[in-house]
């Protein structure tokens, strides 16, 4: 894909593709977003995850200009979203906001219609709905008329159409709600060939894997508030330590096992005794040697020796105080959707 924003542009030297502060949007008595924060560097994926209802949806529809903020403020690449909303509009791309010209039309003849739209030429117009269609997997439905695509078809046309002039900024809600899995995978190849040619992308989801999977940072939100910002890895490491973990062979050395990893490591452990397994914090990794050649010492064999990180259902569990709503669950639940 080109990025026709990339090269001779003032915003390649821009250092943040959104700058927002304390936005807030009330409907009635519901604060759907109440105080919102985000600062997202140029050139990366940044995900927001949250919960139906969080206030993920408001926020984007505040940066993108479709909805107006009861208070604060926000700058995409520098210009103020209520001063400069022309020149913001330029500049992004929102999945969602291309619903097809008509149901009877085809794949290809929509697309070719909203090229148009964008200034394209007739012969570009034609170029660009073919590469799209092939760049997401729809080439072989391209004459089907719209009416009969599945709604994972669906999804993949809206964001092909989101990305016909492949802006800075692109806005992605819940891209991925609902595709099977290969088409998933196919759907985050993409995304991160968008930033690697350029553009930056707003992602948000309901997903722990995709953030996982994806994004350089993220910000967790829950009842319209962003709780927790950083890096996946320092969101886990907000949480604790590493934990180890060790599947004993002979269920007899069990006990003499636990003593000595509570010796070497001087932490206390838990043993599930009808598994034989012995796990434990883990915050210096240097004393795991030193563990290993103890329990070789005193002649205890491993079936079984691993070291986790936190996981992101234990970071929502730690942040939020509750534990993770079913739509949140992770690839175990992904995997069983189909479109």
């Amino acid at each position: 894909m080109d990025n026709v924003y990339r090269m001779n542009s003032p915003l390649a030297n821009c250092e943040w593709a959104i700058e927002a502060h304390g936005l807030k949007k009330h409907f009635g008595e519901n604060r759907a977003v109440d105080g919102v924060d985000l600062n997202v560097r140029a050139g990366t994926i940044y995900g927001v995850l949250g919960p139906n209802g969080a206030g993920k949806t408001t926020t984007i529809r505040m940066l993108a200009t479709l909805l107006r903020a009861d208070a604060g403020s926000a700058r995409i690449f520098g210009y103020d979203i209520v001063k400069e909303p022309h020149i913001v509009r330029q500049l992004i791309g929102v999945t969602g906001q291309y619903a097809s010209v008509d149901e009877s039309l085809s794949a290809t003849e929509n697309l070719i219609i909203f090229s148009r739209l964008l200034g394209l030429g007739r012969t570009e117009a034609r170029n660009k709905a073919a590469q799209l269609l092939e760049e997401f997997g729809l080439s072989e439905a391209a004459k089907r008329p719209l009416k009969n695509f599945s709604g994972g078809m669906r999804r993949r046309l809206d964001l092909a159409a989101s990305l016909i002039a492949q802006p800075p900024l692109i806005f992605l809600d819940e891209p991925t709600t609902g595709l099977d899995p290969r088409t998933r995978n196919q759907m985050w190849d993409t995304i991160r060939r968008l930033v690697d040619t350029g553009s930056t992308v707003l992602l948000t989801t309901q997903y722990l894997q995709e953030v996982d999977e994806l994004a350089d940072r993220l910000a967790v939100i829950d009842y319209g508030r962003v709780v927790a910002e950083g890096t996946v890895d320092e969101l886990k490491a907000s949480v604790g330590t590493s934990s180890l973990h060790l599947n004993i062979e002979n269920p007899q050395q069990l006990i003499v096992a636990r003593e000595t990893v509570e010796q070497i490591l001087k932490v206390k452990t838990t043993v599930s005794q009808d598994i034989g397994k012995i796990t434990a914090p883990m915050s210096n990794v240097d004393a795991v040697t030193n563990l290993l050649i103890a329990l070789r010492q005193k002649g205890i064999q491993l079936d079984e020796f691993s070291v986790q990180k936190p996981t992101l259902d234990e970071v929502f569990l730690t942040i939020t105080g509750e534990n993770v709503p079913q739509e949140l669950k992770d690839s175990k639940q992904l995997e069983g959707e189909r479109v």
